[in-house]
């Protein structure tokens, strides 16, 4: 199955947060907090008053409590609007 958002909807995969710091520090399970960076898996087409400024395969920086989590083939998804994403990260 695919995902194929609506409107001004933007399909994430949230990318796996490092369980070292650089330094080689450790971080315990409960001090990890969930990243908010993710890469763009599918973009809606966008509406009369909203242009999509976002494509597949970039990776973004995503408000904290925005989106709805989705599950599909046993991989989870984030889709939230356009407007939630805060930066892509070049």
């Amino acid at each position: 199955m695919k995902l194929v958002p609506l409107g001004d909807r933007v399909v994430l995969k949230q990318l796996v947060a490092e369980e070292t710091t650089k330094s080689g520090i450790v971080i315990p399970g409960q001090e990890k907090e969930k990243p908010q960076q993710a890469e763009v898996i599918a973009v809606g087409p966008g509406t009369d008053k909203v242009k999509m400024e976002v494509k597949v395969k970039d990776k973004v920086i995503y408000s904290k409590y925005s989106g709805t989590e989705v599950k599909l083939d046993d991989e989870k998804f984030i889709v939230v609007k356009q407007e939630d994403i805060l930066a892509i990260i070049k």
